[in-house]
């Protein structure tokens, strides 16, 4: 067997893993919690009630402010590692089946996801310790750094079209439902599928609409050369408030992102790990 193969080879049976496994459907719990105080803190915003952050940072703070926090945030962490390490495996050897281009697409996405949920350990492990967690802050910071360098303009000016192509991608993917791919379906009741269905479809949209928002200001920060504009999804709900229409928008953002909390606690059951 060639080093290459014996490498796969080992990484498939630590992918395997039962305990791994187990943490990572535990980590979507903990993603789902996550989501839904995020969706408290933006319909907080939709009414005027909230001063704080309205992303997955604020939601983390929220969390470490009530009784018994800092255990449960330890918990998150856990799960989001070892979502991270999970997500990894997939990325490096792919899931079972024919790998084709579509396969290798996959592992791509993986990839990214991996990332993703490495960042969530991160800011979750911040907030244990109390170190700035802002995603907010953070993202004008680097914005503004970016935008004070040469050419640096024009990166953040091409990093908000690359976020509203994500949201974009996200709202395609729920509406099309191309997430029950991953789910065992099978073992799904019809009304279970059917709720499922209709959760992640409103989930995955909700996220996109907002991820696109936030995208959108980041452009208009490179354009304006005004860095504050660059604030992620904090800034892009809070802007969306400040319109005639933009609560009863937030509102129903808020509701989406509250479902997809919900469907992750169902990912937690039926997700194919």
């Amino acid at each position: 067997m060639s080093a290459t193969a014996s490498a796969r080879s080992s990484a498939s049976r630590a992918a395997n893993s039962k305990p791994l496994e187990m943490l990572a459907r535990g980590g979507f719990i903990a993603y789902g919690v996550i989501h839904l105080l995020f969706a408290w803190l933006a319909l907080q915003v939709a009414f005027g009630n909230s001063s704080g952050e309205t992303d997955q940072s604020g939601a983390l703070q929220a969390i470490a402010q009530g009784p018994g926090g800092k255990f449960l945030l330890v918990l998150i962490a856990i799960g989001m590692a070892a979502m991270a390490i999970w997500q990894a495996f997939e990325a490096a050897i792919g899931e079972s089946g024919p790998q084709d281009k579509q396969a290798l697409a996959e592992r791509v996405i993986s990839g990214f996801r991996a990332i993703l949920y490495g960042y969530f350990t991160v800011l979750t492990i911040k907030t244990i310790t109390g170190a700035q967690a802002s995603q907010s802050k953070s993202q004008q910071s680097s914005a503004s750094n970016l935008m004070s360098s040469g050419g640096g303009r024009f990166l953040v000016g091409f990093i908000g079209l690359v976020v509203i192509g994500v949201g974009v991608g996200l709202a395609v993917y729920g509406l099309k439902k191309k997430f029950e791919k991953h789910l065992n379906t099978g073992q799904m009741s019809p009304e279970v599928h059917r709720t499922v269905g209709r959760l992640g479809k409103a989930g995955y949209t909700s996220k996109g609409v907002a991820y696109a928002v936030a995208g959108v200001l980041f452009t208009v920060a490179a354009v304006t050369f005004d860095a504050e504009k660059a604030g992620g999804l904090d800034s892009a709900l809070k802007a969306l408030a400040e319109r005639s229409w933009g609560p009863w928008v937030l509102g129903l953002i808020a509701l989406g992102i509250a479902c997809f909390g919900v469907y992750c606690f169902f990912q937690a059951k039926y997700r194919k790990v």
